[in-house]
């Protein structure tokens, strides 16, 4: 079985994904594509930011750094999180849309693995615990009310490059996922797949109290789930113990 993971900057988080990948099941191959920036890139005020991200996810770059795949995975999924929700829902379905008809597999992406993932925990309340500048925290906010999920406290760290966030240590991660957790919430969500996360999932489930989901999660989740072959998995959160309520979501089909 592979997973094929479009990526938005080299060496930066890919190792989390393949260390969630080898605890899960040591026969789940992971394979990397990375599309190209456009322009905007390596503007660090916010407008400069939403603009990068955007660029980068507009579903021709992605379909076209598919190709870079050494072979056609069973899976796909756009492993960013704003750069898929800043296009919005539709946006997010069009990626997908795109990667499926390109490839000719099943294909999602970090944003719409969230509210799979979301779905699957009957989980309509959440706090954000967001790395990013608030007027990017409160696109994915807004992202998330277009299913219906309200976001009832949301933390900003403002954080810059996904070079840096791949240095975060687990103690600044926890950090954050405190800061933005709530007693309204359901679930407390990470979105951002640079941070280094799978050694966490468990112990932060055990601080908060409730369902922690981090970006890399709910990416890995969501595109085993879509080939039939979600596993379960003692330690590393509520979306791989089994307890999950069994529903596929209709909200974030590609």
């Amino acid at each position: 079985m592979e997973l094929g993971l479009l990526y938005p900057t080299r060496d930066r988080g890919e190792d989390d994904f393949a260390e969630l990948c080898r605890r899960l099941d040591p026969a789940i191959g992971v394979g990397f594509a990375y599309p190209e920036w456009g322009p905007a890139a390596g503007r660090s005020d916010a407008a400069g930011q939403i603009a990068a991200v955007r660029e980068i996810g507009a579903p021709e770059r992605l379909t076209r750094a598919a190709d870079a795949f050494a072979t056609t995975p069973d899976v796909v999924s756009w492993a960013c999180s704003s750069c898929s929700f800043t296009r919005g829902l539709d946006g997010a379905r069009a990626q997908a849309g795109a990667l499926a008809a390109h490839l000719g597999v099943p294909a999602s992406s970090t944003s719409l693995a969230y509210l799979a993932a979301l779905e699957r925990l009957g989980a309509g309340r959440v706090a954000l615990a967001s790395v990013y500048h608030p007027e990017l925290t409160a696109r994915f906010a807004a992202f998330l009310t277009e299913t219906g999920v309200e976001t009832v406290h949301a933390v900003s760290a403002g954080a810059g490059s996904d070079r840096d966030l791949a240095t975060w240590s687990p103690a600044r991660i926890t950090g954050l996922a405190e800061a933005g957790a709530h007693d309204d919430a359901e679930a407390v969500l990470l979105p951002e797949t640079a941070l280094h996360t799978t050694p966490l999932l468990g112990e932060l489930e055990a601080r908060l109290g409730k369902p922690v989901l981090t970006a890399t999660a709910v990416t890995v989740w969501d595109a085993l789930d879509r080939l039939g072959a979600e596993p379960v998995q003692d330690g590393l959160g509520t979306l791989f113990s089994g307890a999950a309520d069994r529903r596929r979501p209709s909200s974030s089909s590609s």
